[in-house]
């Protein structure tokens, strides 16, 4: 059988295009398919498949599982890399027994379920390697009303790359820099010019001849596929991007149709770029408003991220709102956490910021926006340096059909800002996967623990199965999942083999759900003041009266903790 460097394709090194991406996926489940279930949730407009790979020992019996996405934003390659990495790793662990990991959560791993969705955006990633243009989720524009003066975005000087393009002009908010030639830095007061606006390459449509449309950050392409998600959704009038309605797009709408049908989701990794920090619920209230138990559980993942990244953990709230007061909607991590329940965030790969030196700020979105003159000639120097000069290709001047002479080219924010450089990606596929690996162990696991007999009058056994739970979580996952109504008690359903149940009607008992035993950090259990903990709340037990000589077939378990069965002689 091929090893899995047998059939690696390179994401460790390189950002990988649709059809390779799609071969390294078809590779992992022809060479192991009694570990790997690989299948398209949905069907792109440009007809480019979002796939989902599962991966674990009987990939379809259902029991805990994580999940993880990536590329939800067309130019955030890394996050695919990254989720293949995670890919790659989970499969080595079951592969050949291979990984860095402890070897108590190596254990635990193997009993979990890995959904893993590296490119939510194909058409919007494609566009973005093939021609660098810009694109925030998916490239198309499905707007009605287009009779509004707006940017459309292409090559309009033949070479196949789209970049930006400068104009000079007397208001200018950009000057260039004295330091490094060519780069465009914030205008003050202390400069004689020349100045610039900047623009993405491209034509206006419905130019007047006079008056510039001003681009915004989802461009000619106004759907961003993280405003789409039904958790809180407010139409695009109120929120940029949000697209025509709740699960619009089949990408968006795919992903939400496949984790409802799987309630066993009890974490979900959603990756971004860039920043270097974890981003975590409630992402529309301060932290004194979270369950606080749940809370406790991320400051375990927190922990874990600053052990094993550096990156630093905010609540999206307090430190991640992009305008005061004005949470985000529609937002994939929040439907993650407070729709389905599970350990969900966000990491913005990539630490830039930490790179070049900058000092944080106050409140870690901060970071996008304080950006100086002097931030950005230490980027550039730092690009020229270690990454060969990618970020800044030279101008050239073009005669634009619309605006007359301008210069293109200036910016190519693809490797080296928006993702990292390729020398340095396999160390944070490596790193993230070793975080999320350990938020994945935290999953609940039923076990048929004692099984008691005994004989009573008139032929009849009693039978008493003890069903428990030795995860970290308990059988409902988070402590605030507990209010889902997707998120059942734990049964035990009971079947006889040439024997009686003397009461049938007992063969179907809700057990409730069952407590894990992790609380998280610092909750104050470690005090030894007070010594103390749970009772036997991990466990309960089914009873069964039956007559005769048989099998008693008892199943046990729910839909969001899975199932375990135990065949008991009579």
């Amino acid at each position: 059988m091929p090893s899995l460097a047998d059939v690696s394709l390179g994401f460790r090194h390189a950002y990988l295009d649709y059809d390779r991406l799609t071969a390294q996926l078809r590779a992992w489940a022809e060479t192991f398919p009694q570990l790997c279930r690989l299948q398209s949730i949905a069907r792109t407009p440009e007809r480019r498949d979002v796939w989902v790979l599962t991966i674990g020992p009987e990939p379809d019996r259902v029991r805990p599982a994580a999940w993880v996405d990536g590329n939800i934003h067309a130019g955030e390659l890394c996050g695919s890399s990254v989720a293949l990495g995670i890919a790659e790793d989970v499969l080595r662990l079951h592969v050949d027994g291979t990984t860095t990991l402890p070897a108590p959560i190596a254990a635990r791993l193997r009993e979990v379920l890995f959904y893993v969705c590296p490119r939510i955006s194909p058409d919007g990633a494609e566009a973005v390697l093939r021609t660098g243009r810009i694109v925030r989720s998916v490239p198309r524009d499905p707007r009605l009303d287009r009779g509004t003066p707006r940017w459309r975005i292409g090559d309009v000087d033949g070479d196949g790359q789209v970049r930006a393009m400068r104009v000079v002009d007397p208001a200018g908010e950009l000057v260039e820099s004295r330091a490094v030639p060519g780069l465009l830095v914030e205008r003050t007061l202390d400069d004689d010019g020349p100045f610039y606006k900047v623009y993405p390459e491209g034509v206006i449509e419905h130019f007047d001849g006079r008056t510039v449309p001003s681009p915004t950050f989802v461009v000619d392409n106004p759907i961003d596929l993280n405003r789409n998600f039904p958790w809180q959704w407010a139409p695009t009038h109120e929120q940029i991007g949000a697209g025509a309605f709740p699960t619009s797009e089949p990408e968006s709408r795919g992903i939400a149709e496949f984790t409802t049908a799987h309630p066993e989701i009890i974490a979900w990794l959603n990756l971004h770029t860039f920043g270097g920090v974890l981003i975590r619920p409630p992402g529309h209230a301060p932290d004194s408003k979270m369950h606080q138990e749940d809370l406790a559980v991320f400051r375990q993942v927190e922990a874990w991220m600053t052990e094993h990244t550096g990156y630093p953990t905010v609540n999206g709230y307090e430190e991640f709102l992009y305008e005061p007061d004005k949470p985000l909607k529609g937002d994939m991590s929040e439907y993650a956490y407070n729709q389905r329940g599970a350990i969900g965030y966000v990491v913005e790969l990539w630490d830039l910021f930490k790179r070049i030196g900058m000092t944080r700020p106050p409140k870690f979105v901060q970071y996008y926006d304080r950006v100086s003159r002097a931030d950005v000639e230490k980027f550039a120097h730092w690009d020229a340096a270690e990454n060969d000069g990618r970020s800044f290709p030279p101008w050239r001047p073009f005669d634009h059909p619309q605006l007359g002479r301008v210069d293109i080219g200036g910016v190519d924010p693809r490797v080296g800002m928006w993702n990292p450089p390729l020398h340095e990606l396999a160390n944070v596929c490596k790193t993230q996967s070793e975080v999320f690996q350990r938020v994945a162990a935290l999953a609940p696991r039923l076990q048929i623990g004692r099984i008691d007999r005994r004989a009573i009058a008139g032929g009849v056994t009693r039978v008493d199965v003890r069903i428990e739970n030795d995860g970290y979580l308990g059988s409902y996952g988070l402590p605030s999942a507990k209010q889902l109504d997707f998120n059942e008690p734990v049964y035990a359903t009971a079947t006889v083999e040439r024997c009686t149940l003397v009461d049938p009607g007992a063969a179907h008992q809700v057990l409730g759900h069952l407590d894990g035993w992790g609380r998280g950090l610092h909750t104050g259990a470690n005090l030894p003041a007070y010594p103390g903990t749970r009772g036997t709340t991990n466990a309960a037990y089914a009873t069964y009266l039956v007559t005769g000589n048989g099998t008693l077939v008892v199943r046990a378990g729910s839909c969001r903790a899975g199932f375990v069965t135990a065949r008991i002689e009579i």
